[in-house]
């Protein structure tokens, strides 16, 4: 059961949505709050898989609510999914470096956003359908970096590979019949990069190969 904070300080944004989650036999939200607040508040009591945020709310707004708890050891478990009503905006890019396992818009389709949930649970892919490889690129082009830098060398050449290749988007499976290995060969890969370089999901992931000039972002 894939258990769900889900955070947006509109009521009828959290009414539809909670209705469509609810509906599912694998997904359940355990509880709703209005602010950023209550975000880090509910993600401490509830110890969700997944806090589905939105970005502007009172009291604290959803990018600063996202920061504390990726911050959080003791919410180590704890992924952000954030809601926004643009897919190429600043939110966007600021929410994952903060600690953002990915986001979706609010226009998304509902399948689109059930997807999305249930592949951040299951970490094969970084972002919901719809965002391209080029965007992966964009923000972490950008300045002002919060994760400190990372040591890729302390990768096997196999293991800076998978990184490169997480880098571009590619999720398990892509990356396995990329290097001509099993799926489980190319998860094994990617959680002993991670855990090398201390990455609390693929999207940190992704960060570091940029941020270390593994992976250079697209211009053009």
């Amino acid at each position: 059961m894939i258990r769900v904070v889900l955070v947006d300080d509109q009521p009828l944004i959290r009414t539809g949505i909670r209705a469509l989650l609810d509906a599912e036999d694998d997904i359940e939200v355990v509880a709703e709050g209005a602010t950023g607040l209550d975000g880090v508040a509910l993600a401490a009591e509830h110890r969700p898989d997944i806090v589905l945020m939105d970005v502007q709310m009172p009291e604290m707004d959803g990018i600063e609510a996202t920061r504390r708890i990726a911050s959080d050891d003791e919410l180590a478990g704890v992924r952000v999914v954030i809601l926004t009503n643009y897919g190429l905006d600043d939110y966007v890019f600021n929410s994952l470096r903060a600690g953002a396992s990915g986001f979706v818009v609010k226009d998304t389709e509902p399948a689109d956003l059930l997807q999305a949930l249930r592949v951040t649970v299951k970490g094969d892919a970084l972002l919901s359908p719809g965002v391209t490889r080029r965007l992966i690129s964009e923000f972490v082009a950008r300045p002002a970096d919060v994760l400190p830098a990372a040591d890729l060398a302390v990768l096997t050449t196999r293991e800076r590979e998978v990184v490169a290749l997480v880098a571009h988007g590619l999720n398990n499976d892509e990356i396995a019949e990329r290097m001509v290995v099993s799926p489980m060969t190319a998860k094994t890969h990617v959680s002993r990069a991670m855990t090398k370089l201390g990455a609390r999901d693929r999207a940190q992931l992704v960060v570091f190969a940029y941020q270390s000039g593994l992976v250079a972002p697209r211009t053009g």
